[in-house]
């Protein structure tokens, strides 16, 4: 989803994925994994906000792409591809922010950003951990391992310059105080937009 709106009184374009919030909204919103026609609106969004000089704002909350045989026939992996491009060529200014699961390309489509910033929770990873077991050993018995070797967590990726700053989250994680998350979250977006 994405749209035009104001952050601090400046005109913006910001996008995300829709998860949904129980088990009928998720299953209507694919559990958050957009369709090639989620990728190609996210890059008509980033062209108008490139041609109105706009920054966009990213919220990226994925498991990934949908991985439906019907996406694949619509072009899923060239939308993923396109919009990771349309991400690398627009001149304003582009900030991501990790708020939950950031996994593989359906992630990395709205996230190849200027800066990328995460909840100190979430994952951003090019595969999941059950994914990459099920590749490495064949199990996903092994998918505690293959998430210690993916190296997935904020503090792991700020480490390795993958990303540029943790936000910290509430006691208990950012879904037992939402609008102190929310408000922290504001904060970081508005000073890396200044800068």
């Amino acid at each position: 989803i994405g749209g035009i709106g104001r952050f601090h009184g400046m005109p913006v374009v910001v996008l995300g994925q829709e998860k949904g919030c129980d088990l009928e909204t998720r299953v209507k919103y694919n559990f958050g994994m957009a369709k090639p026609e989620g990728y190609r609106k996210a890059q008509r969004l980033m062209d108008l906000a490139d041609k109105f000089d706009m920054p966009v704002i990213c919220f990226v909350d994925t498991d990934g792409a949908y991985p439906g045989i019907e996406s694949e026939a619509r072009g899923q992996a060239e939308a993923i591809a396109s919009s990771i491009e349309k991400c690398l060529q627009i001149k304003v200014p582009l900030i991501s922010v990790i708020i939950g699961m950031g996994g593989s390309g359906g992630a990395i489509a709205i996230a190849a950003a200027n800066r990328i910033l995460m909840l100190e929770n979430s994952i951003y990873s090019v595969i999941s951990p059950e994914g990459c077991a099920s590749i490495l050993w064949r199990s996903n018995e092994k998918a505690k391992e293959a998430a210690e070797a993916l190296k997935l967590t904020a503090q792991d990726l700020k480490s390795y310059g993958v990303i540029d700053e943790i936000i910290p989250e509430p006691a208990g994680g950012a879904h037992r105080d939402t609008l102190a998350a929310v408000e922290k979250v504001g904060e970081v977006i508005f000073k890396h937009l200044q800068e």
